[in-house]
């Protein structure tokens, strides 16, 4: 494992590391072997009479005749010591100069190396590039690489055969979905429409109207189902396009919707809007904060309240929604942003005598409440657009929830909301 706060090293780096250690870690032996070497040629080569200078020469033959073998003697160690000077001094001499070139070169090889690990690691960052590039809207791009067929040649072919396998099951998921709003949709429209017939005609018995009112509860909430499971289908994949959206004018307009609902349930709505444009789908963004806004009504309590907030907070645009109502567990929250996750009050005999009122529980079904898709919208269109949910249950009942989302750099148009 790698120890927290340990630099990471790049490819192009550790690469470099290589090259310079090799070659420094090769000329230091070859200047080893270089010295040693040249010691044993100096010992061998060198005899006696190179240690001697013409002078000296002379001066021993005198000795030699005379016979004084003390002064011979002393003769011979000083020209012993001298030769021994010159030899260390030679030797110093190649050793520093050795190492002087060594150190020059190391540097030079490190420079030279991590020149060409750039250039060996460039058609990676042509790969790495496209990558980030491509989303579902240019699936059809491809990554080009010029060179010989090497292993980086390899690795791009075949990632351009993974992205024709992902362009094609895009296409099949595209089809897929235009497919089955068309087909699910059709016949429960008409059923609807019959059902209404049914509940306007006067001719049709209490009894009749009473059973078209039920099937035509079912009809809607089958449809607000398939509408849940289509929005998801759309809201997981990339967007297209973006737009500079500001978001008190998507919060605007989610409210419009909910006004209704809001005065029905007797739930008290607090608005604090400050400026806040991120970069996004405007019917997307709308429908996150629909949802939001709408699960903070449902799940309330009679005369509740909801706070609203927009702004700016660390460098990234945030929309809160805060709302009374039943104690949420915390190991509960990491559950209710899946599909077909609702929490919903127990009503047991054993909760309503609880101090806190109910306890929740999960229930992975559809109801009248609804299908249990609105928060998996939510994560589904943060996550498309970059951004990340913070979620923090009250200790007094409901839920905090703060959806954060990365600040646009172009400005806001005037009409920055769509299809409202």
């Amino acid at each position: 494992m790698r120890r927290p706060g340990r630099p990471r090293l790049s490819v192009r780096a550790r690469l470099t590391l290589v090259y310079g250690s090799l070659f420094l870690v090769t000329s230091a032996v070859l200047v080893g072997v270089t010295y040693l070497l040249t010691v044993r040629s100096m010992d061998q080569r060198f005899t006696m009479s190179d240690r001697v200078t013409p002078m000296t020469v002379t001066r021993l033959r005198g000795l030699a005749v005379k016979g004084d073998v003390d002064e011979l003697m002393a003769l011979k160690a000083d020209a012993d010591r001298q030769f021994t000077q010159q030899k260390h001094d030679v030797l110093q001499q190649l050793l520093q100069s050795s190492l002087v070139t060594m150190l020059v070169l190391g540097v030079l090889a490190v420079v030279i190396g991590y020149v060409v690990a750039g250039r060996m690691l460039r058609p990676l960052h042509t790969v790495t590039a496209t990558a980030r590039r491509l989303s579902e809207s240019n699936l059809h791009e491809r990554i080009v690489l010029d060179g010989p067929q090497d292993e980086i040649k390899d690795l791009a072919d075949t990632f351009n055969r993974m992205l024709d396998r992902l362009n094609r099951a895009f296409d099949a998921q595209r089809r897929f979905v235009a497919n089955a709003s068309h087909e699910l949709r059709t016949p429960l429209t008409i059923n609807r429409t019959v059902l209404e017939v049914a509940l306007a005609s006067r001719r049709n018995p209490p009894e009749t109207k009473a059973l078209a009112d039920v099937l035509l509860g079912n009809t809607a909430r089958h449809e607000r189902l398939i509408e849940g499971l289509l929005t998801l289908a759309r809201s997981e994949r990339d967007l297209a396009a973006r737009v500079a959206t500001p978001l008190p004018d998507v919060v605007r307009s989610a409210l419009d919707h909910l006004d209704e609902q809001a005065d029905e349930a007797g739930v008290d709505v607090e608005v604090r809007l400050a400026p806040a444009t991120v970069s996004g789908d405007p019917v997307l963004l709308e429908r996150c904060a629909v949802n939001l806004l709408e699960n903070a009504v449902k799940h309330n309590v009679r005369d509740g309240q909801v706070w609203v907030r927009t702004g700016v907070r660390d460098g990234s645009a945030f929309l809160q929604v805060v709302n009374t109502g039943r104690a949420v567990p915390s190991y509960e929250i990491g559950t209710i942003f899946e599909p077909f996750r609702r929490l919903r009050p127990d009503r047991s005999p054993r909760s309503d005598r609880a101090t806190d009122g109910a306890t929740a529980v999960r229930e992975r079904t559809g109801s009248a409440d609804g299908a249990g898709l609105g928060l998996s919208i939510v994560r589904a269109v943060v996550d498309v657009h970059g951004g990340t949910i913070e979620t923090v249950p009250r200790p007094e009942g409901g839920l905090a929830i703060t959806v954060l989302l990365p600040l646009s750099a172009e400005p806001a148009l005037t009409a920055a909301v769509a299809a409202t």
